[in-house]
């Protein structure tokens, strides 16, 4: 397939590499020194005891790189206006985007089931409708990421769980299609794992209880995730995460997961510093809409009580405003 990554930073270069080097012909959009290392020596994956580069064509022009057959969007959610003004010439008359992004999506009421609650609004995911209008629900594939990874240097991805790069893929109102069946067939030819999904917002809301009620207290202490193992902080995570259930309930979404799985004696702990707390750490703008301010506006529509995830929303705003990394 003709297949470009946008946004090929750590997971993105991952997936860019991976798809490169199982024979797929591969365009990244992605600035500066990252660019112009990957045009110079080309792109590194580095997973375990396995290092592969390949040679890829990277512009931040998507002018450049022509028509796809898919278009995968690694961007955070506070990346994807870059998206709208630009992937135009990405698109040819069948070209899906899929959207593999942290947090509640932009599209998430688009091909809603009648059977669900509507979603709450969700406007400041697409500020001024632009994504609506650039890509629009017809093209829109939703997207759920597991994959750790970070840029070692410009051009170099360290892949630091070599057995966990999962990329769920599917049409947004869950239906079967070819375009679906073509990509994951892809994704799996690459190594990457693309699991055959009759619910993206399950999968979308599973990736999110661990961003929402473990990645966001990492934030608010500045700890990487090992402090969630920490007894007094395990707690304030398992009452989170028993809201974030209960609201995902109130919405359809009855997951698969309980706190003492979640949190409990058997999880492995990394020395890991989620991305939302990378970002603060940078002065990147951060995904604080996606990541925490929509999950509790679903848990407002419906009338689910959210002490504790209020308090992070607070904590998690303020510290993110008061750095001027997001506007509430």
């Amino acid at each position: 397939m003709r297949i470009c990554v946008y946004g090929a930073g750590a997971i993105g270069g991952n997936f860019a590499a991976r798809l490169a080097a199982s024979g797929n012909e591969v365009s990244v959009v992605v600035r500066g020194a990252h660019l112009e290392a990957i045009r110079a020596k080309g792109l590194t994956l580095i997973a375990g005891d396995r290092k592969i580069t390949v040679k890829v064509h990277a512009s931040d022009d998507p002018s450049e790189l022509g028509q796809q057959d898919a278009v995968i969007s690694t961007l955070k959610a506070t990346g994807l206006p870059a998206l709208a003004e630009s992937v135009g010439p990405l698109l040819g008359p069948d070209t899906p985007v899929v959207f593999a992004q942290n947090g509640i999506p932009w599209w998430y009421g688009y091909g809603l089931p009648k059977s669900r609650p509507p979603a709450p609004d969700l406007s400041r995911l697409d500020p001024g409708g632009a994504l609506l209008k650039a890509v629009g629900p017809g093209r829109t594939l939703g997207g759920a990421i597991t994959s750790p990874n970070h840029v070692v240097e410009p051009g170099v991805i360290v892949n630091e769980i070599p057995d966990r790069n999962t990329l769920w893929v599917a049409e947004i109102d869950d239906r079967q299609s070819q375009r679906v069946g073509a990509l994951r067939a892809a994704l799996k030819g690459a190594g990457i794992g693309s699991p055959d999904t009759t619910d993206i917002r399950y999968d979308i809301w599973h990736k999110l209880m661990a961003n929402l009620t473990g990645s966001a207290v990492c934030l608010i202490l500045g700890q990487p995730s090992l402090v969630q193992k920490t007894p007094i902080v395990n707690q304030l995570c398992r009452r989170a995460h028993a809201e974030a259930l209960a609201v995902a309930a109130a919405h359809g979404i009855v997951l698969d997961d309980s706190p003492d799985v979640r949190y409990g004696p058997k999880r492995v702990y990394f020395d890991h510093r989620p991305s939302i707390l990378q970002d603060y750490d940078l002065g990147r703008p951060m995904e604080i809409e996606s990541i925490i301010r929509a999950p509790v506006a679903f848990a407002r529509s419906a009338g689910v009580p959210t002490p504790t995830l209020d308090a992070i929303e607070a904590f998690g705003v303020s510290l993110a405003a008061a750095k001027g990394l997001y506007t509430p």
